[in-house]
């Protein structure tokens, strides 16, 4: 979880207190839900969700494996269910730059193929 996030002193949570808390869309915790076993919050008597301070957290831990560190949705599973490894016992890759830096590599790998193809014609 980011240092820069405060989750308020409560009990419970609704979807759109979370989504504020989080910074994303109430659909994407739904369809997180979906994905992920751990996040699954109880409903009340109306059929609201009603997310526990252990659900918001599980959530920023979800966006910072999905949006910060870029893992998949496969990868993110298999971090949070099996203890940050995946069943082979090796790590995800994170790619340590942002994207601007991951578009001139791009570039480069691009120019390198292109010289690279002229040599083989």
């Amino acid at each position: 979880m980011k240092a820069d996030v405060s989750i308020p002193d409560k009990m419970f949570f609704r979807i759109g207190e979370v989504s504020e808390i989080t910074g994303v869309k109430p659909y994407v915790l739904r369809y997180w839900e979906s994905e992920f076993r751990l996040l699954r919050p109880n409903k009340n008597k109306s059929g609201q969700r009603v997310y526990r301070r252990r659900d918001v957290e599980t959530a920023l831990e979800i966006k910072d494996l999905l949006h910060q560190r870029k893992f998949t949705i496969a990868g993110a599973k298999k971090w949070l269910n099996g203890d940050g490894k995946l069943p082979n016992g090796e790590r995800q890759m994170e790619l340590g730059f942002e994207a601007a830096d991951r578009e001139a590599a791009i570039r480069r790998i691009r120019e390198g193929l292109a010289t690279l193809e002229k040599m083989l014609d």
